[in-house]
């Protein structure tokens, strides 16, 4: 798919967003007092906040992480930290964006990773907070929460994964699915899950190194399309398998389908942030 981005969706802004960068703030971020470096560390930090402790949250929904807690004292416990974080990326995110306005604007990656954050803000404070302060309970606002962002989010998924140039950041999310499944997946089930990881790794890497010549993209490229599919067939059908089994203290599978929709939309908003420098 050709490149998604603001300038495709508001032309008429153009004259505006090129303006951006030489006033305030865009030109104080960009001038040597206030440092430009200095803000995407902040970002970054932010970024690491409200994903770190989103995730200990929904892990604890999905029965792993710190169960000796129940999830509405984690959702205590982290809920200041969780504002801190989201406060922080859109303070810091508006100065750099501001900064970086004509690049931003012609970005397919910013429009993803700006969807993934109003999908990110939905699902965590309309959705998975609430649920893991009713300790797994989804309420009836809960779940009209979760039909939005999560229609958001499926969207932006789509979007990353057939926008030229950054479709390979999905291999971020992909990544991030498969090792949030080995804390959540028990017994038999996750020794086969990582068993048939291992597999898929392997016979990638024999199949794109010795089978196929490295410099080959014409043959490499459909390949490695056929290996993320099956990449994905394999997560998502583990992690089918969790929602139905072993239904505990925390929620059956619309409560472990909340958790791990957060999560994950965090990750696709921070690949998307990273994949914005290859555009």
């Amino acid at each position: 798919m050709s490149s998604m981005n603001l300038e495709h969706f508001f032309p008429q802004a153009k004259a505006w967003v090129d303006t951006l960068g030489d006033i305030p703030p865009g030109s104080w971020v960009k001038g040597p007092k206030f440092g430009y470096a200095s803000w995407e560390v902040g970002h970054i930090l932010s970024l690491i906040v409200i994903g770190g402790t989103t995730i200990l949250m929904n892990l604890r929904l999905l029965g792993a992480g710190v169960t000796e807690e129940k999830p509405s004292e984690i959702y205590r416990n982290l809920r200041v930290l969780q504002n801190i974080g989201v406060i922080g990326i859109i303070i810091t995110g508006v100065l750099i964006g501001a900064a970086n306005a004509t690049k931003l604007y012609d970005s397919s990656a910013f429009t993803v990773k700006m969807m993934a954050l109003l999908s990110g803000i939905i699902l965590t404070y309309g959705v998975s907070r609430p649920v893991a302060a009713a300790n797994g309970a989804v309420a009836l606002m809960p779940k009209i929460w979760f039909a939005i962002g999560g229609s958001i989010f499926l969207i932006d998924l789509w979007m990353f994964a057939t926008t030229d140039l950054i479709d390979v950041g999905i291999y971020h999310v992909i990544t991030a699915a498969a090792l949030i499944l080995i804390p959540v997946t028990r017994g038999r089930l996750r020794w086969g899950y990582i068993a048939g990881m291992v597999v898929l790794i392997v016979a990638q890497f024999v199949h794109t190194h010795f089978v196929i010549k490295p410099d080959d993209y014409d043959h490499l490229n459909p390949v490695n399309k056929i290996y993320t599919a099956l990449y994905a067939v394999w997560i998502v059908g583990t992690a089918l398998i969790t929602l139905f089994r072993g239904r505990g203290e925390e929620g059956g599978p619309l409560t472990k389908l909340v958790a791990y929709s957060t999560m994950l939309v965090w990750v696709l908003g921070a690949a998307a942030g990273r994949w914005i420098a290859f555009q």
